[in-house]
């Protein structure tokens, strides 16, 4: 068992009330990293519902979450025989912090026609590819990062302009990346604002959705992250994710507010 799926791990508690511990390693700051809370809500889906992979995962983040343990209030609320839905609740110290709705699935029996109207980027491998500087960031120490564009927005603190960040994502530990892991991944990567006007101020996620297609293969996973547009402070970010095959993986939304510092 590698280092997330111990750190992601539940115990039943009550009828579809289960509860995780949300460990150092994982914060942005002094606030648990929204993917890595949103996966311990995923496992909890897991062992309620039928169907055992994620389809699409929605969190409304209503307040930060902190470290220690947090309370998983998972209700079915029906399904077929490909498809089950639920939602969770997510409590710590008697808050409301976390709202989820999902769909699962059973990934490897989906069938149908494949398409997709952009090709997948060709990026230099992992190995020629450089992490971005070393800022004390702890979300750091557990999802290991290698850009291939926006090096500049932290080593220089020149961003381009371009709203996006192409790049890799493994985990520290070196574990191969299961389906439960990209609800994570699908939030490891800087807010693509950051190459529009720097590396400054707070980008608080509001709402996070993550669609997935695939079981990934073993090795680092692909990933291009953009924004488009920003108004009155309020901008989303779009994730697309492939695994080292090629395959695509998973599509990511998020809906987050900038606050840019004060000069």
């Amino acid at each position: 068992m590698g280092q997330f799926a111990r750190e992601t791990a539940i115990e039943q508690v009550g009828e579809n009330h289960f509860r995780g511990e949300l460990c150092e390693g994982w914060r942005i700051g002094a606030v648990p990293n929204g993917g890595y809370v949103l996966a311990v809500a995923g496992r909890a889906l897991r062992v309620v519902l039928p169907h055992k992979d994620p389809m699409t995962v929605s969190a409304f983040y209503l307040a930060p979450t902190v470290l220690g343990p947090i309370d998983c209030h998972v209700v079915f609320l029906g399904g077929g025989r490909s498809t089950s839905f639920a939602e969770v609740k997510m409590f710590q110290q008697g808050e409301l912090k976390v709202s989820v709705t999902a769909a699962y699935t059973d990934l490897d029996k989906l069938g149908g026609e494949s398409w997709s109207a952009l090709d997948r980027p060709q990026f230099p491998p992992w190995e020629e590819c450089e992490p971005p500087p070393d800022k004390g960031l702890e979300f750091r120490k557990r999802a290991e990062m290698r850009l291939v564009s926006g090096t500049d927005v932290f080593n220089k603190r020149t961003p381009d302009g371009s709203g996006e960040f192409c790049g890799w994502v493994r985990h520290s530990d070196g574990t191969a990346p299961q389906v439960i892991d990209l609800l994570m991944f699908a939030d490891a990567f800087p807010p693509p604002v950051f190459n529009v006007f720097g590396p400054v101020g707070w980008v608080p996620t509001v709402e996070l959705t993550v669609q997935v297609r695939a079981h990934p293969a073993p090795g680092p996973l692909q990933v291009r992250l953009v924004s488009r547009h920003m108004t009155r402070g309020v901008i989303e970010e779009d994730g697309e994710y492939w695994d080292s095959a090629g395959q695509l993986v998973a599509l990511s939304r998020q809906t987050a507010k900038v606050r840019l510092r004060k000069a």
